[in-house]
C-alpha cells in the first residue's frame, strides 16, 4: 500500500513540475530534481508551493535542504501527510 501512495505522490510531483516548468517531464523515484529536471531554486520553491496546495500541507524549508530526488520528496510529503 505504501508503494502505491509513493507512486501517486511521484505522479503529482511530475504534474507540479510540468505546471511550473511549462513543459512535459518524466519523473521516477530516482529522478534528480536539480540535474534531471534542470530545476533552479526558484522553480523548486514554485513546485513546492504547488505541492503544498495540492496536498494541503506545509513543507518545511529546512527539510528541503536534504532532498535531491523525486523519491525523497515523495517520501517527505507522505511523512508529512501522515502527521496531519
Amino acid at each position: 500500500m505504501a508503494e502505491l501512495v509513493v507512486d501517486l505522490t511521484v505522479r503529482e510531483i511530475g504534474r507540479a513540475a510540468e505546471e511550473v516548468l511549462g513543459k512535459p517531464v518524466a519523473v521516477t523515484v530516482e529522478t534528480d530534481i536539480a540535474r534531471d529536471l534542470s530545476v533552479d531554486s526558484l522553480a523548486l520553491m514554485n513546485i513546492v508551493m504547488e505541492l503544498e496546495d495540492k496536498f494541503d500541507l506545509s513543507i518545511p524549508l529546512d527539510r528541503m535542504a536534504d532532498i535531491q530526488t523525486v523519491g525523497q520528496l515523495a517520501a517527505l510529503i507522505d511523512e508529512l501527510r501522515t502527521k496531519v
